[in-house]
């Protein structure tokens, strides 16, 4: 995602393609992206990178449903739209079928058994393997796999973040820094710890963090590879996401009308 948009001044083509296959030479065989990153950008760049026998290393994944018309973002998951979507994504990326699929954001003015059956048929088709939600409700997600197993469920899942609380200010960025200290004390970095406290959640659990630097990207390995939690260290971090004691924020509100989104009944559904 850093690597098209939204973390500062882009990095040089040929640098960001070099991180991927550096990832892919240490072992990494899941790639994320999206075609609002960018947008469409991410996909290019991912398409190119996988180049030369390198996608058959990877499993791969896209996302659709977020779109930018007329400077605003708008949430669409109606069949036709889907369709387009992915065919898109699949020339972007430059590849006949997308491992997993994800739906970016629910859109909640269309069932998601009408948005669901339509990345069934696309399974059919051999145009997707796999599907999953992403910031869905418990509710959503089941009515999602009654119609269509779900594979995998992407979800903002940080150690330090359990609701939408006030952010950036100095009392609160002074009160966060227990973790900064257990960091310290385990030897390792607080995206470092994040990123272990993740992956201890159980084999099940996949991070997808993102960087656009080599050295970064080596830190992140680390954490998964030399990090190791106890069950007591677990059970404390656990402690510093209280409500009491968490005083940050995933996104501005303007950004959570999305959190655990839920859609009309199928009932309510007319094909227009």
């Amino acid at each position: 995602m850093g690597m098209s948009a939204f973390y500062g001044p882009l990095k040089p083509e040929q640098d960001t393609i070099t991180l991927i296959h550096h990832a892919i030479h240490n072992g990494v065989t899941f790639l994320n992206t999206a075609d609002i990153y960018g947008p469409f950008t991410n996909e290019i760049l991912l398409g190119k990178a996988l180049k030369g026998g390198i996608r058959e290393k990877v499993q791969l994944a896209t996302k659709f449903a977020n779109s930018f018309e007329d400077g605003k973002l708008v949430i669409r998951g109606n069949p036709a739209y889907v369709r387009a979507a992915c065919e898109a994504s699949l020339k972007r990326l430059d590849v006949d079928c997308i491992d997993l699929y994800y739906q970016h954001r629910i859109d909640t003015s269309v069932p998601i058994e009408v948005t669901i059956g339509e990345l069934k048929q696309l399974v059919k088709k051999g145009k997707i393997k796999y599907v999953g939600p992403s910031e869905a409700s418990a509710s959503t997600i089941r009515r999602t796999h009654a119609v269509h197993p779900i594979t995998a469920v992407q979800l903002a899942w940080p150690s330090w973040s359990r609701d939408y609380l006030p952010r950036f200010q100095p009392k609160n960025l002074k009160h966060n820094k227990t973790l900064f200290e257990r960091a310290t004390r385990k030897g390792c970095t607080p995206s470092q710890l994040a990123l272990a406290w993740v992956h201890h959640q159980g084999n099940d659990v996949c991070p997808i963090p993102g960087t656009t630097k080599i050295e970064n990207f080596n830190q992140n390995i680390g954490a998964v590879l030399s990090v190791k939690l106890t069950p007591e260290e677990m059970d404390e971090l656990e402690s510093f996401a209280t409500e009491d004691s968490v005083k940050v924020e995933r996104y501005t509100n303007s950004f959570t009308s999305w959190k655990d989104s839920e859609t009309p009944p199928l009932s309510s559904w007319k094909d227009a």
